[in-house]
């Protein structure tokens, strides 16, 4: 399947002439994107309000990324058959819904349960927002708009922690939830008046979703993502039994997809190699920036000894330097084209992670602050240009179901990271009890980790310029979005 020109079935969509429809598509992606980090600095607060362990507490944060992983590629599914407007203007009701449940939950199941209708209202702002984008920008902006949609990711990943702690010493736990409800109800309002309405359903046999292809896919990516993370990084008799699990679910995925007349991804798409590459390229990255978030709060609190205050503080340098390159990066995708941009942000990853490996543990917190530089830019340098090179050409009747793939190799990305990467951290300290580690051992730890995720990034290099040689003479890899 080819994604290098509409599908005939399908009708050229309106695009907005209005700015506000894309202030509309980031402020979905905000809410989305701060509804993974607001939550981690309440569970303390939660656990205390509940008189719940904090194994049982964890699941509120599992519960919402669990629920996005599983749902991400059925919610684009979703707006491809009933409409993206129709479909994203149901999830921000869904997503506000919930976080009023959330916020108004007397007992940790109901929280529990809310979190997860949250995720899959969240799983519809992060899919249709990206396939809405090319209805509300020209083609020549496109670059700047996704660099805009990275920007407010950053954002409402760095916005959670502080926002949550600020609520915490305030109203309470509560509002962290609450606080979310009056941007849901305004942005509803601001997706109905600016965005481009049009029927996006297809008048064939694809016009339907693919019930077994939902149910197993579901199964699959539920069964992974538990299999990575219950057990804290174990490899016990549970992990594996769920590993097989997957492993049977998927083979049964892709023959009920070979045999379906509607189904839920085309599997032929996979056959498109920049298509392939991208998603394979994406989730390395995000393994890799997830390994930040997991190994530097030990190593800066245990092997630097520097206090919480201050390790908060320079864990938000990341973030706010990937906000500040967010939209340039797009502009350079529009300005001088997809695989040079995507080419110079892996690179500078590499530099980045082999910085970090390295750079710490000589010259301290200025050493972090340095790498760090190198990595955060590098890092939305590429997604700029993955996320234009995989979007551009997909026909309106898929781009649905593109975008959740893209977002689901994200999320998977991000699972694995926080596992596989945190074990590898843990073998390379030497003991699972990393707090009462030396320093010593700490620093080894997170040489081990950044020295596999430098191997990682070099690997999805190597695979781009693999891929951009054998397709060169394609458009979206080879030049800018003009």
């Amino acid at each position: 399947m080819s994604f290098n020109s509409p599908s005939p079935t399908t009708p050229t969509p309106p695009r907005s002439t209005s700015p506000w429809a894309l202030v509309a598509l980031a402020v979905s992606m905000l809410l989305a994107s701060l509804g993974v980090s607001i939550a981690n600095v309440a569970l303390p607060a939660i656990a205390e309000a509940f008189d719940a362990p904090f194994h049982t507490v964890q699941w509120v944060v599992l519960a919402y990324l669990l629920a996005i992983t599983i749902m991400i590629v059925t919610a684009g599914r979703l707006g491809d058959i009933l409409g993206h407007k129709r479909v994203l203007t149901g999830g921000l009701i869904l997503f506000t819904l919930a976080s009023l449940l959330c916020g108004a939950s007397p007992t940790l199941p109901i929280l529990i349960a809310a979190r997860a209708l949250q995720g899959v209202g969240a799983a519809v702002l992060m899919a249709l927002s990206l396939a809405l984008i090319r209805d509300t920008v020209p083609p020549e902006k496109i670059g700047t708009a996704m660099g805009l949609m990275g920007t407010m990711s950053a954002i409402g990943t760095a916005l959670g922690p502080s926002l949550g702690g600020l609520l915490l010493a305030g109203p309470g736990w509560h509002a962290i939830f609450l606080i979310v409800v009056p941007l849901g109800l305004v942005n509803t309002v601001l997706v109905l008046r600016t965005i481009p309405a049009h029927d996006a359903r297809v008048k064939d046999t694809r016009s339907r979703l693919d019930g077994w292809g939902t149910l197993f896919l579901a199964g699959a990516l539920g069964t992974y993502a538990l299999a990575v993370t219950i057990g804290n990084g174990t490899l016990e008799w549970l992990n594996i039994g769920l590993i097989i699990a997957c492993a049977i679910t998927i083979g049964l995925f892709i023959r009920v997809e070979k045999a379906a007349s509607a189904p839920l991804i085309e599997l032929s798409a996979l056959r498109d190699l920049s298509l392939t590459t991208g998603l394979i390229t994406n989730f390395c990255v995000a393994t890799v920036m997830m390994a930040t978030l997991v190994v530097f709060p030990f190593y800066l609190s245990l092997a630097l000894g520097l206090n919480a205050a201050l390790v908060g503080l320079i864990l938000t340098v990341g973030p706010v330097l990937s906000v500040i390159c967010g939209v340039p990066s797009g502009w350079l995708v529009d300005q001088l084209g997809v695989s040079r941009i995507m080419f110079l942000g892996l690179f500078a990853m590499v530099l980045g992670c082999l910085a970090l490996a390295l750079m710490p543990t000589e010259f301290g917190i200025i050493g972090y602050i340095a790498a760090i530089a190198v990595l955060s830019p590098g890092y939305q340098l590429f997604q700029s240009a993955n996320n234009t090179a995989i979007m551009s050409p997909v026909p309106t009747d898929q781009r649905g179901v593109i975008s959740g793939m893209l977002n689901l190799s994200r999320n998977l990305g991000l699972i694995t990271g926080a596992a596989v990467m945190g074990t590898i951290f843990t073998y390379g300290v030497g003991r699972s009890d990393i707090v009462k580690a030396a320093p010593t051992a700490v620093a080894t730890g997170m040489h081990t980790t950044f020295a596999v995720a430098t191997l990682i990034i070099a690997s999805a290099l190597c695979l781009a310029i693999i891929t951009y040689k054998r397709a060169s003479g394609r458009v979206p890899l080879e030049t800018p979005q003009h």
